[in-house]
């Protein structure tokens, strides 16, 4: 399975997103450290993170995709917001 789907699953299932886009942007980086593999950018908006500190967003998101951030995620960009109330 691609990687861009495992990240998508991985964020549906623990963050239960109301949206969620998941970009492979390794294409940006082509001759950068593995050739440009493994560069995502995420974008997730879940009601899981109102309240919570940006920090803590993105941890959550890191949590989620534990296993992979040493197992084919490279670089990770991520924009968590709650939805608006």
């Amino acid at each position: 399975m691609p990687m861009a789907e495992q990240i998508r699953e991985r964020l549906q299932s623990a963050l239960t997103p109301v949206e969620l886009e998941v970009l492979d942007e390794g294409y940006k980086h082509a001759g950068h450290a593995n050739e440009g593999k493994g560069h995502f950018h995420v974008r997730i908006v879940s009601a899981a993170f109102a309240g919570q500190l940006p920090i803590k967003r993105h941890r959550m998101v890191y949590a989620a995709l534990e296993g992979l951030m040493d197992n084919g995620i490279h670089a990770l960009s991520i924009d968590a917001v709650a939805p608006d109330p």
